[in-house]
């Protein structure tokens, strides 16, 4: 058995043997070892299902080139995947599931996956077993289905084995430890022994230059051998099968084909063939999750009891739908885990706080993701990043204050909300407020209606303050929510008066020691602030795209306060800091990070009435001209005193108009709240929500992490040529100029429906090519129509093109305009006073 090799995978399952045939293909001598039989975890029991339908831009991609790639995996290895590619037919009943799909498709189109929109009438033409009289239509993917899991695993690992991987069963890994240059990782031969699987006598230990860990419902015990945490818990999933059903059997005997998997999204279940009976597959309420701290050695290729009270309305809405399982009786039941994270995607990409180990993790629908993971993931490993953005996926999504049972509960709401409607607005209420701000209370009090980021509470909008607790949740729609109407006169209020918004969940480094500058030099594209000044700036992968975006505040010669995105803690603490320990490695000058996110509370206060509010309550010598643009110009920072709370204040407004930032010590929080809301009073102040907050700045053309920013484009394809010093080096910097500009970020006008704005999903087209896409959308008040941003061919950038963007399926106008539409010269946000 091989000891040395450059990758190691550890877990035998669908998606285990994905990412080793991957890196087997990319040239990496790959070795996999499995604890049991390949297929023996979540993937013996699986359903197979290969759903392409997913509202996220990369796990849209994954399942994609999954599907594509499963469909000549036989060619190649002569193993039959058992790759039905009978459709998927997703069935809405009511209008806001249609407008669902609809948004979907524009997600669809971006991607390149082909469907279709059928009418009630056309699925009761194709499949007559189905009732339809009380559904709006259907979204139609021709081209997925369903594939036996088994199968596909083996052909995988077949594939691997033949592109000079080698694969190892009954190994279980027990340690890891890392030299500096490679995994030493402590393993053991398992025997069988009365049934159960246990540790044998033979211990050895295999290096490797890079690890993998795709151990599914063991990951668990893979974060603990680690030292880290992995949100990744299982939840039951039941299934059922039925007897033949007479009408199926006769149905494709009379040569019809078979059914698609059936979906009915708002009975919350899927249906397929088999061997002429019907698989119900629910997800249904109440499914607990399970082995929350490890998974017990007796359990191997193990069920849980079924639970059918757990899954009675399912499995009549079943037989609603498809009336002639009514008298078919169950052949068997499958209740099996199935791993989940709290949002539903999987954790794919690095570990925090470790070298060269990457983690492959949470699947839900490892069937459906198994090869577009092996292929992304590969490309990340080996040339450095994905031809996509991964960040939605990367494991530091999630913070150090994630705990068990804060994955437990999400990962079953998770479950849950499979089938409920995946409003773009939506939030979900599972094991919230966490974390808080000293003034939450505070705004509930005015009607704060808030979202959830990294754990954190922030108000999305201020509605009713009487409002009833149910509110925002019916609020929600694709298109304008009723909570449209608040955020609109929240955003004309820091156009016209003043806005206050809670921005305490924005990340917070601490960076300095004599190394600190030379390292932020070389690490951020844009030339240091000035001692008291600050710099918008970005931070480079290797590979020349977007990885950060800083804010820098330089408090002194080598002393920087970094702001950046408060979605991305952990993600952008692992980065600088890793990047910083090499720096040193290399002989540069010793430098002390530090992650104050939460000693650091923030408001940002903007409108043309901010600086009289403030004069309200600032306390110096001379308190008329310490807000002045010559003590406290634009693009700088000072220490002041707001009444009796010191405050670190930044002169800059992401919302474009004259205003501050107001880092304040946590703790002082409610005092500095009820002070700014006492004062602003008279001066018309407003608390405003993100919503109305994100409109603003893309009135500004305000490119956003996430969105507009990411691993997937340059700085300079992001438009953001301003903010890159080609005159100095920097990491990534011959890469950036390597890759040119293969696409360009631009700001558009839209005149859209009356009812609905873009969500950052829509396809852009010119004569109904797809050209491009947007990256994010809302309402302009400034401008009284639809606003967005996204990238196109870098010819069609130009200021006047026109353009069409696809919203409820339909093509509307939009205008390419120039960055900054509103206030192009800064004018409002440099007035003196």
């Amino acid at each position: 058995m091989k000891t040395h090799v450059k990758a190691l995978v550890v877990g035998g399952g669908a998606v285990g043997n994905g990412i080793a045939y991957h890196l087997a293909k990319a040239g990496w001598d790959t070795m996999l070892v499995e604890r049991d039989e390949l297929t023996s975890g979540s993937t013996w029991h699986a359903a197979g299902l290969l759903p392409l339908f997913n509202m996220s831009y990369a796990t849209t991609h994954i399942h994609k080139y999954s599907v594509d790639f499963y469909k000549g995996l036989e060619a190649e290895t002569g193993l039959n995947a058992g790759f039905s590619i009978c459709g998927n037919l997703r069935m809405a009943q009511t209008q806001d599931r249609m407008d669902e799909y609809m948004l979907y498709s524009s997600v669809a189109e971006t991607a390149g996956v082909y469907h279709e929109f059928l009418t009630p009438a056309q699925i009761k033409e194709r499949w007559p077993l189905v009732r339809t009289e009380d559904l709006k239509g259907a979204l139609f993917h021709p081209q997925d289905g369903y594939i036996n899991p088994a199968d596909v695993t083996q052909a995988m690992a077949k594939g691997a084995r033949q592109l000079g991987a080698t694969i190892e069963r009954k190994i279980q890994v027990d340690g890891y430890r890392w030299t500096g240059s490679e995994w030493i990782v402590s393993v053991t031969r398992m025997v069988e022994q009365g049934g159960n699987l246990v540790p044998g006598e033979e211990k050895f230990e295999i290096h490797a230059e890079h690890v993998v860990t795709a151990t599914g419902n063991h990951a668990q015990r893979t974060a603990r051998l680690l030292g880290i945490k992995i949100p990744a818990i299982p939840v039951e999933h039941q299934y059922i099968v039925t007897e033949p059903d007479p009408a199926l059997v006769a149905w494709r005997k009379a040569g019809n084909p078979e059914h698609p998997v059936l979906r009915d999204a708002d009975a919350k279940w899927y249906v397929r063939e088999e061997r002429g009976g019907w698989i119900l597959g629910p997800y249904e309420r109440n499914a607990p999750a399970r082995f929350l701290y490890d998974v017990p050695e007796s359990f191997r290729a193990d069920l849980f009891p079924l639970d059918l009270e757990r899954i009675e309305a399912e499995y009549m809405s079943m037989i609603h739908r498809l009336p002639s399982s009514e008298t078919v009786g169950l052949k068997d039941d499958f209740n099996g885990p199935i791993c989940y994270t709290p949002d539903g995607n999987p954790l794919v990409g690095p570990v925090p706080g470790l070298r060269n180990m990457w983690i492959a993790e949470g699947f839900s629908f490892g069937i459906t993701a198994a090869g577009g993971t092996g292929y992304y993931l590969a490309q990340m490993m080996t040339q450095g990043e994905a031809e996509i953005d991964m960040a939605s996926l990367d494991p530091k999504r999630y913070g150090s204050w994630m705990t068990t049972e804060y994955a437990a509960r999400k990962n079953e709401e998770c479950y849950e909300h499979v089938f409920i409607l995946h409003h773009p607005d939506e939030e979900r209420e599972a094991c919230r407020p966490l974390r808080t701000a000293p003034n939450y209370d505070r705004q509930i009090a005015l009607g704060a209606q808030m979202g959830q980021v990294n754990g954190w509470e922030r108000p999305n909008y201020y509605g009713p303050v009487d409002a009833p607790a149910d509110f925002d949740h019916n609020s929600r729609s694709f298109r304008r929510g009723a909570w449209w109407p608040y955020a609109v006169e929240e955003a004309k209020a820091i156009r016209e008066t003043a806005g206050i918004i809670d921005a305490t969940a924005f990340t917070k480094h601490l960076v300095r020691g004599p190394g600190a500058t030379a390292f932020l030099d070389h690490f951020t594209c844009n030339k240091l602030p000035g001692v008291g000044r600050i710099n918008l700036t970005y931070a480079l992968t290797d590979a020349g795209t977007t990885r950060t975006e800083y804010t820098i505040v330089r408090l002194a010669e080598n002393e920087y306060y970094l702001i950046s995105a408060g979605a991305w803690t952990a993600y952008d603490a692992d980065f600088l800091i890793k990047s910083a320990e090499d720096f040193m490695a290399e002989g540069g000058g010793y430098i002390d990070i530090h992650d104050i996110t939460t000693q650091w509370g923030v408001f940002a206060l903007a409108g043309p009435n901010s600086r009289a509010i403030l004069q309200e309550i600032v306390k110096d010598a001379d308190p008329s001209t310490v807000l002045g643009n010559k003590r406290f110009p634009w693009l700088s920072y000072r220490n002041i005193e707001l009444g009796m709370c010191p405050v670190r204040a930044v002169r800059v407004a992401y919302t474009g108009e004259l205003g501050w930032e107001l880092h304040h010590p946590i703790e002082m929080g409610r005092y500095l709240w009820d002070l700014v809301m006492k004062a602003g009073e008279k001066h018309g102040l407003k608390p405003v929500g993100a919503r109305a907050q994100n409109w603003l700045r893309q009135e500004k053309s305000y490119r956003a992490f996430g969105n507009e920013l990411g691993r997937d484009a340059t700085p300079l394809e992001a438009a953001l040529d301003r903010f890159v010093d080609l005159s100095k080096d920097f990491r990534g910097k011959q890469a950036m100029l390597d890759k040119g500009i293969r696409s360009k970020c631009c700001t558009l006008l839209i005149d859209g429906p009356t009812d609905t704005d873009p969500w950052g999903k829509e396809a852009l087209l010119l004569n109904g090519e797809k050209i491009g896409r947007l990256t994010s959308g809302g309402y302009s008040v400034a401008f009284g129509k639809q606003i967005g941003m996204g990238y196109v061919r870098p010819d069609l950038a130009e200021v006047g093109t026109k353009l069409k963007v696809k919203i409820q399926l339909k093509e509307w106008d939009a205008e390419v305009v120039e960055d900054s539409p509103f206030d192009p010269k800064n004018a409002r946000i440099r007035i003196d006073g």
